[in-house]
């Protein structure tokens, strides 16, 4: 008798053969760069569940340009694994063709020649498409969205998520989890939550002061029948909110990864009939891994967090780990056959949402003009024009926080410049202008005061360190970070293997090519400070004015950072 592991096995092996992901066809149309709509969304429909899920969109409304990371360190168990595989690496391991479609949505080489042939992805009126026409096929699937939705631009931050809710909703998700969300401040978070019109699921958001779940307010889980099929969702919200995010904004929150209790509601609701369950999760690829290697009775975990966009799902004991990207540039279909109470195969997309090739859905291109007309002005108003690739992504480096870098040493006057190591963030290709909103797509958060202090070498080194350990601790469970805070004015070498406290050496002010001084005080300009009570100009107006200063920004590649170890 086959066991259900062997049954999953076949499933993914069945559906790489099938191109269910999508790459035959896309690599067969790379000569003549033509792709159809249909095309795109074409499926062929199996068993009888169907889940949609997005994630990470970040308040991006409109078609963006994003470049995937070029490097993304794996470390301990997960050295070389997906999502920790880049560039020709990955695009070897999928069979991608050079050039091709999935070239250009999946890997970050030659981004700028292949956007201008590719053009702009994402576009929620262009997801709502796709999102249409996958309901069109399978009337009863599931949109589930993985948070951070209600963050991440101008008109997010000047409506207080209104925008993202209000466009959210007329997509009509079953439910959400949540991570930034929670820095629109805890007041504002239940105002938007206690009126929505789906779930706000997260078994891991608990009370601080009892230490006790709340499922008036975040419901652990949710039970829904599709296709004759009994399923539970269960939301996990990020766990490490108050370690990334200030904990001041949410006080009455706790969070945490919460295995036990994760243990404990698969078991209640499998108790309660769940012939499938479905973890709709923010915990981050690698967190998700190990979690689904500790908990059993999941049989799918949408993942989220680290931005990762495989177009194949990842097996982990009996669970599929499906990641779906960010910025609203895919939307996964996973159609899955369920009998007996147990998931027995599936058949699985990651859909590119490539702008020029999508027709919008004309309802939501309204919905979201009404969204953008107050602010319509003031996001269009031309800064300044790139000469460079400017992105953000990567475990150490980015030209657009290397620019934010260089305005902070200038506008501040700071020896050393600090920016934090977000994932979030479209790109712009040379000779594109830079607007308003192309600032706030890289900058926008509620607590975004552009500080100016005194640190001695001894404290920044303790800041390295510190965020260094969050991003390559071999286990999992401590990786609570991004990326590497990003280091304007200062380079430094850091060894990925070593222990914290051991990683980083040779720090060097780049002004003097002086060796950083333990004992001596820098005058260190940032933003983003989990301290209340921050003050500073916001980080939008200092880039503002130093985009104004330089007319045409150049980013020349920068080896301030040696990487050692990988």
């Amino acid at each position: 008798m086959i066991s259900r592991r062997d049954f999953l096995q076949v499933s993914m092996a069945a559906s790489a053969m099938l191109g269910a992901s999508g790459f035959g066809n896309w690599a067969r149309l790379a000569a003549q760069q033509k792709l159809t709509q249909d095309q795109l969304l074409q499926f062929d429909t199996f068993g009888n569940v169907s889940l949609i899920h997005v994630t990470d969109i970040h308040a991006q409304l409109m078609p963006i340009y994003f470049r995937e990371p070029s490097v993304n360190i794996g470390v301990g168990g997960n050295k070389g694994a997906v999502p920790h595989v880049t560039g020709a690496d990955f695009r070897k391991l999928y069979g991608i063709e050079d050039g091709s479609p999935s070239h250009y949505a999946l890997s970050s080489g030659d981004f700028s020649a292949l956007a201008q042939g590719y053009g702009r992805v994402g576009g929620m009126d262009r997801v709502a498409t796709v999102v249409n026409s996958i309901r069109a096929d399978r009337p009863d699937a599931l949109l589930l969205d993985g948070g951070d939705t209600w963050h991440g631009s101008y008109t997010c931050y000047h409506t207080e998520g209104q925008d993202m809710v209000n466009v959210m909703n007329g997509l009509k998700p079953d439910a959400m989890t949540f991570h930034w969300e929670f820095t629109l401040g805890s007041e504002r978070v239940q105002e938007l939550v206690e009126n929505l019109p789906f779930a706000a699921l997260g078994q891991n958001i608990f009370d601080a002061e009892w230490d006790e779940p709340l499922p008036d307010l975040f419901p652990p889980y949710k039970f829904f029948e599709r296709g004759g099929v009994k399923i539970a969702v269960i939301g996990q919200a990020f766990p490490y909110m108050p370690i990334a995010n200030p904990r001041w904004m949410f006080p009455e929150f706790s969070f945490g990864i919460r295995d036990e209790n994760m243990q404990a509601m698969v078991d209640e609701v499998r108790a309660q009939g769940a012939e499938l369950v479905v973890c709709l999760s923010h915990n981050g690829f690698d967190v998700d891994k190990k979690m689904a290697s500790k908990v059993t009775g999941i049989d799918v975990i949408l993942t989220g967090h680290t931005h990762d966009a495989l177009p194949e799902p990842v097996l982990v004991g009996d669970t599929i780990l499906i990641a779906s990207g960010s910025n609203g540039k895919f939307v996964s279909r996973v159609d899955l056959d369920v009998q007996n109470g147990r998931m027995m195969g599936f058949r699985h997309k990651l859909i590119p949402i490539f702008s020029d090739v999508i027709a919008p859905d004309p309802t939501m291109t309204s919905l979201i003009q009404e969204q953008r007309a107050p602010y319509k002005a003031d996001l269009e108003e031309v800064i300044g024009q790139t000469d460079s690739l400017l992105y953000r992504r990567g475990n150490f480096n980015g030209t657009w926080d290397d620019l934010i870098c260089d305005a902070l040493l200038s506008e501040r006057e700071a020896d050393i410049a600090m920016s934090p190591g977000v994932r979030w963030g479209p790109s712009l290709i040379p000779g594109d202008d830079i607007t308003r909103e192309d600032i706030w797509n890289v900058t926008s958060m509620t607590y975004g005061e552009a500080y100016r202090s005194e640190m001695t070498g001894e404290f920044i080194k303790v800041i390295l360190e510190d965020v260094g350990d969050n991003i390559f601790n071999p286990d999992p469970y401590y990786q609570q970070g991004g990326d590497m805070v990003r280091i304007g004015g200062m380079g430094y070498r850091c060894d990925v293997t070593k222990p914290q406290g051991e990683r980083i050496s040779n720090m060097t002010l780049l002004s003097t090519g002086e060796a950083i001084d333990p004992a001596k005080t820098y005058v260190v300009a940032g933003w983003a400070s989990v301290n209340e009570g921050t003050e500073g100009p916001q980080i939008w107006d200092v880039v503002e004015s130093h985009i104004r200063k330089q007319g045409t920004v150049s980013i020349a590649p920068r080896d301030n950072v040696e990487v050692v170890g990988i």
